[in-house]
């Protein structure tokens, strides 16, 4: 759906297993698997409405924790592939078939062995559409939810010897605006308009593939039409939920509630 990802610009993923436990996102999608579990414990979903409530409980609430602990685990595998990661739709596609796929296996031994005492293996494709659904259901909850500013990098230092690290982005500058410092590039319809240090101009590009070639510029995403350098912001106004960037330039820029939480949690105010 997308070009071949850059290799620079990303959202840099956190490494640590603990992420799985303790990372908003995923205590976000333990809370939700428990809601939802509970929902379907006690409605008695899928032809398990003749059992006692308790046994409904007891069978709903792991099955969920254990599809959110894959779901969780395959996220942060994805965020390491660019083009899967910054996708929205395609994330929840292919979580959506990667957990329902163990996700069946499990629900099938779970079932035949807690209830049909034995597994019954022309059963288990039958398993799947149920499955899918709700690993469908979950996963687009929590795409729409955990949505992060995607994030472009300065370049690290270096010696007097190293050349600089060349910006992409810089080369497709019109003439008026070379050699300016880029505060903000924003989208106006099929065009781009640039804000920097010898004013603005526009040109005809896509947001998302100026954000892959902006490497070299430390920034981000924060607004689905905005991308702001970090060291352009002058000022940050709160209120009623939301907030505004001020650039350098007085460019009052929205910041968009989908980025806001996460741009928080990386310190931009």
């Amino acid at each position: 759906m997308r070009e071949t990802p850059s290799t620079v610009v990303h959202e840099a993923p956190n490494t640590s297993w603990t992420r799985l436990f303790v990372s908003a996102e995923n205590l976000r999608g333990y809370g939700i698997s428990l809601a939802l579990g509970s929902l379907l414990a006690i409605s008695g979903a899928f032809e398990t409405q003749n059992l006692p409530l308790w046994v409904r409980f007891a069978y709903w609430l792991p099955i969920m924790l254990a599809g959110a602990f894959i779901g969780g685990l395959i996220s942060w595998k994805l965020v390491a592939i660019e083009r899967w990661a910054r996708s929205p739709f395609l994330s929840w596609a292919v979580v959506t078939l990667l957990v329902s796929i163990p996700m069946t296996v499990i629900v099938w031994a779970v079932t035949g062995l807690a209830f049909q005492d034995k597994l019954q293996p022309h059963a288990l494709p039958y398993f799947f559409a149920p499955v899918a659904i709700i690993s469908a259901f979950m996963a687009g909850l929590l795409t729409l939810t955990n949505q992060a500013p995607r994030e472009t990098y300065g370049a690290p230092p270096s010696s007097a010897d190293d050349k600089p690290a060349t910006i992409r982005f810089l080369e497709r500058l019109p003439i008026s605006l070379r050699g300016a410092e880029i505060y903000a590039v924003s989208s106006e319809d099929h065009y781009l308009r640039i804000h920097s240090s010898r004013g603005t101009d526009l040109i005809l590009m896509r947001l998302s593939d100026a954000i892959n070639e902006l490497n070299g510029i430390e920034g981000a995403q924060v607004h689905r039409s905005w991308w702001v350098a970090r060291g352009a912001v002058k000022d940050v106004e709160r209120g009623d939920g939301k907030a505004v960037f001020t650039l350098t330039n007085d460019t009052q820029v929205p910041v968009s509630r989908t980025y806001a939480k996460a741009l928080r949690e990386i310190g931009w105010y």
